[in-house]
């Protein structure tokens, strides 16, 4: 049996159902963007050391190329691209509106 994962693209924020694990060579159906990459890996944090939680992780340099991770997890909550940053935005305007 074969579980279906919901992955979220980085780079368009498309929900794309995977069924079984995320092969190095599956890649978005929408922006045609890899999706066994760093940005799409639940490990990905751009503050972290090597952007990455995984401590024992190799280096990886494109971190929005498919690569070999055996630490790879697909994030469920994805980066929200151009969304994400609109609604930083207006919750740092709303935060510093003058009254």
């Amino acid at each position: 049996m074969s579980s279906i994962t919901k992955v979220v693209c980085f780079s368009c924020s498309a929900e794309i159902p995977v069924n079984g694990l995320v092969g190095r060579r599956d890649d978005c159906p929408k922006c045609r963007a890899d999706l066994h990459c760093c940005k799409n890996c639940e490990f990905y944090d751009p503050k972290s050391y090597n952007e990455c939680r995984e401590p024992q992780a190799d280096v990886v340099k494109e971190k929005d190329r498919s690569n070999y991770c055996d630490y790879f997890q697909p994030r469920q909550a994805g980066l929200g691209g151009k969304n994400s940053r609109e609604a930083l935005l207006a919750a740092a305007e709303a935060l510093f509106k003058k009254k």
